[in-house]
């Protein structure tokens, strides 16, 4: 059974909602999608006082080949 959804209004950065609306489009995948995904990692960040062990080895895994880009994606 699909979990309920409900509508709420907010307001984000523009440069945010820039590169989400461009992710989104690169990914093939809806906004929402998105917005439901990083809610989600955002809790159970938060429930667990630090980033998930398989998130942090794909980041450093990722770090030596896209490290310039991490760089500027920072600035």
């Amino acid at each position: 059974m699909p979990q309920a959804r409900e509508k709420f209004a907010t307001q984000v950065n523009s440069e945010i909602l820039s590169t989400l609306r461009s992710i989104a489009q690169a990914e093939g995948r809806q906004i929402q999608a998105l917005v439901d995904e990083a809610l989600a990692d955002l809790i159970e960040k938060r429930k667990n006082g630090r980033p998930r062990a398989h998130v942090m080895a794909a980041y450093l895994k990722s770090h030596g080949p896209y490290a310039e880009l991490y760089t500027k994606l920072a600035e």
